[in-house]
């Protein structure tokens, strides 16, 4: 995507972009109805019925994808209604990758999801002719039925290092003239980030080099830790959506992973703020840890 990703078109509540495709309030497609927006994705639950009572032992609940309509009527002048055509058209084919749908609702401002279209109706009736379409539709599937804010949030930490303390100056102790002068700050090497929203988030986190076995541990003891030198500059990437490790943006190096890390996939951050801890076999000044998330609503 271009410059108009993430809902850069959409200026007010009502609404939606689709890609480069805007629809809604002061475009040629006004849409009556909005489903699968609001509704609680279906759900698989791995409930266990009891053998020797009722019920049953709840079990995991995990969301299956998001499927959204969008219920639309097409009004232009009778020489543009086939560019308007066209352009939904172009906007709607069937695609290998997902893209940003953006939706305003309300005052609660814009949330995403990445989706393809899946099912466009464009009827031809006698209204075609004169510039109006009713009854046209779209439907898109979301493979992660999450809805997320669009603005994306960073945080990053250095390993910790130790606060200098007073500097006492030869053999004639503390100076007090200007005040005591404790030196520049140390870092502790913890972060807290907020997920603004009500559904666990995956984030995406960048370990930089020089640094040797990077770990990223969760107030929960949930770690990622790999077994890997980075040299200066090098940059380890870890896409927990995604489920990838990668090295400077090409190689895998998911194999790195240390017996005490989680799957990546489970290294969510819940609703709240949560704490992090960044540690390394080895200590640089320049090692660092970045961690960028966006919150995530159900």
């Amino acid at each position: 995507m271009g410059a108009t990703d993430l809902g850069s078109l959409i200026t007010r509540p009502g609404q939606i972009q689709y890609g480069d495709l805007l629809l809604g309030a002061d475009t040629p497609y006004r849409w009556k109805t909005l489903t699968g927006w609001e509704e609680l994705p279906s759900l698989d639950s791995s409930s266990a019925l009891r053998p020797d009572g009722h019920g049953a032992y709840p079990g995991m609940l995990l969301a299956q994808t998001r499927t959204i309509g969008l219920d639309l009527m097409v009004r232009a002048r009778r020489d543009e209604i086939g560019r308007a055509v066209a352009a939904l058209n172009a906007a709607t084919v069937p695609r290998l990758d997902e893209v940003p749908l953006v939706v305003w609702l309300d005052e609660r401002g814009p949330l995403l999801v990445n989706a393809r279209a899946i099912r466009r109706n464009v009827p031809v009736a006698a209204g075609y002719t004169v510039g109006t379409i009713l009854g046209a539709a779209i439907q898109w599937e979301a493979s992660d039925p999450r809805r997320y804010g669009v603005d994306e949030h960073h945080v990053e930490t250095g390993l910790p290092a130790p606060e200098p303390g007073l500097e006492w100056a030869g053999g004639t102790g503390l100076e007090w003239t200007d005040g005591l002068h404790w030196g520049a700050g140390g870092v502790s090497g913890n972060v807290n980030v907020l997920v603004d929203g009500d559904a666990e988030t995956s984030p995406t986190i960048a370990f930089t080099g020089p640094v040797t076995m990077p770990r990223l541990t969760q107030e929960d003891g949930r770690t990622l830790e790999y077994d890997i030198t980075l040299e200066a500059g090098d940059q380890l990437v870890v896409d927990t959506h995604a489920g990838t490790v990668t090295l400077n943006g090409a190689g895998s190096r998911l194999y790195t992973a240390t017996t005490r890390s989680v799957p990546e996939a489970a290294f969510t951050l819940a609703p709240g703020t949560t704490s992090l801890s960044y540690r390394a076999e080895t200590y640089s000044a320049a090692a660092r840890c970045a961690i960028e998330w966006r919150s995530a609503h159900w």
